[in-house]
């Protein structure tokens, strides 16, 4: 098939190769204008771009779509079968919607319809969830609402993070969106509507959503600590300085804490928790970094700034 691909972050990669490994014809890849990045602010280009560069395929990046004329005569012109959407970062109009005869197909983080939304696979670790997936899906004018084409599961790690997880997602997504392709084009395969009262919202990361909050038991602030990785992480307060929280592990139960309440046990730092079921929980710190100083652990961290029990975080 002729396919137009968009898309954006490292992510949408590995699906980008696996199409072209299969034999698709990929004479176009859409994706975001190059930004500024790193200490220093220079322009690079997405993760997208430079495989399409690799892969010796045309770009385009143009800075809006939805009334774009060139952009719209340059898809236009490919006369796409379809066109592949994978974390491209624009929604997509109604005119590229209804563009290709298989019209758009994307590839999401999660099993639809929960965790529609920016950030499926942080919210899906922080929320706790033993299972997620992948799912491909039509493109229609809503959120993350369109017919369901395939899905495929697989477990979360207790030792997952978004970054370590999305990896395997993109992996497996990336074969999904080929077969996917291949039931399409043999006209087995059905689209199935995603049934709404079943739906979850994944809204995208704000600074303020790594906050810890020691009012939550341990376990969900160590799935939130996995799931905002690399941003916005975990933070506290230390005599008036922002503590970022890089590894912890919920503690063995028996420790009682209030919430926030440091306990100084050996090599150990612990921190008190929210309750569950009526017992108390606490968070063992394991690597943190006060702020403009750099990681140690959590031994450096007791000695260093003379930590002692009954001091609290969050303060």
């Amino acid at each position: 098939m002729i396919l137009v691909f968009c898309g954006t972050p490292r992510f949408a990669v590995p699906t980008l190769e696996r199409i072209v490994d299969a034999g698709h014809s990929v004479p176009l890849v859409v994706t975001q204008p190059d930004r500024p990045r790193g200490r220093g602010m220079e322009m690079a280009a997405s993760p997208v771009k430079d495989a399409a560069v690799r892969l010796g395929i045309r770009v385009v990046q143009p800075a809006a779509i939805k009334n774009n004329t060139e952009f719209r005569e340059q898809l236009t012109a490919f006369h796409p079968d379809a066109i592949i959407v994978v974390g491209y970062g624009r929604i997509i109009p109604q005119w590229m919607i209804d563009l290709p005869r298989l019209g758009n197909l994307n590839l999401h983080a999660s099993l639809l319809p929960k965790y529609r939304g920016a950030a499926p696979i942080q919210w899906a670790i922080a929320s706790g969830e033993s299972v997620t997936g992948v799912t491909t899906m039509h493109i229609d004018a809503g959120l993350d609402t369109g017919d369901i084409l395939m899905q495929r599961e697989i477990p979360i790690a207790l030792e997952d993070t978004a970054e370590a997880l999305g990896a395997k997602l993109a992996s497996v997504g990336a074969d999904l969106m080929v077969e996917t392709l291949h039931g399409l084009e043999s006209g087995q395969l059905r689209a199935i509507p995603q049934d709404d009262s079943q739906a979850t919202l994944a809204p995208i990361l704000k600074k303020e959503d790594g906050r810890m909050d020691f009012a939550r038991s341990a376990d969900d602030l160590f799935n939130r600590l996995r799931g905002f990785q690399p941003w916005p992480g975990a933070f506290t307060i230390y005599k008036g300085k922002t503590l970022q929280v890089h590894r912890a592990q919920p503690s063995q139960p028996g420790v009682q804490l209030p919430p926030g309440q440091v306990l100084v046990e050996g090599t150990r730092l612990l921190v008190g928790c929210g309750k569950i079921s009526y017992a108390a929980t606490a968070l063992e710190l394991l690597e943190v970094q006060l702020e403009g100083k750099r990681r140690m652990n959590a031994q450096e961290f007791v000695n260093g700034y003379r930590m002692r029990s009954g001091d609290y975080l969050g303060q």
